[in-house]
């Protein structure tokens, strides 16, 4: 009985928190003023009216850039285990190798990345 009782208070963590997210959407669709006029139906963006349509081309090197910040962030989160593993007693060496392997594939995709002419804005 006792192994069920942490699966309980997990499920009665998200009950709760399921509850407070319905609770405050509808508090907030009731209590919202709903006044649809021509105005606020139009398209809004940055405050300035829109001209012309809908539709424009985005240039595919942005997601690039999004996806290599993706990856180094991905890198970041992998650093703070290693950190308390490699502090560990008995792991410091096994763990730096395996660091510098990791960093290593990274360096290799960057070096791929900028002989590519990826990395270049303009």
């Amino acid at each position: 009985m006792d192994y069920f009782h942490g699966y309980s208070v997990v499920g009665l963590v998200a009950v709760l928190g399921v509850l407070f997210v319905t609770v405050a959407f509808g508090a907030g669709r009731l209590l919202r003023p709903v006044v649809p006029t021509q105005e606020k139906m139009l398209t809004y963006e940055c405050g300035v009216d829109p001209v012309g349509e809908g539709w424009a081309h985005t240039q595919i090197r942005y997601y690039v850039y999004s996806f290599l910040y993706v990856i180094f962030a991905v890198d970041a989160i992998f650093l703070f285990p290693w950190a308390t593993v490699f502090a560990a007693e008995g792991y410091g060496g096994t763990t730096l190798v395996e660091m510098f392997v990791f960093l290593g594939f990274l360096a290799v995709g960057l070096l791929y990345a900028w002989k590519k002419g990826v990395l270049e804005w303009t």
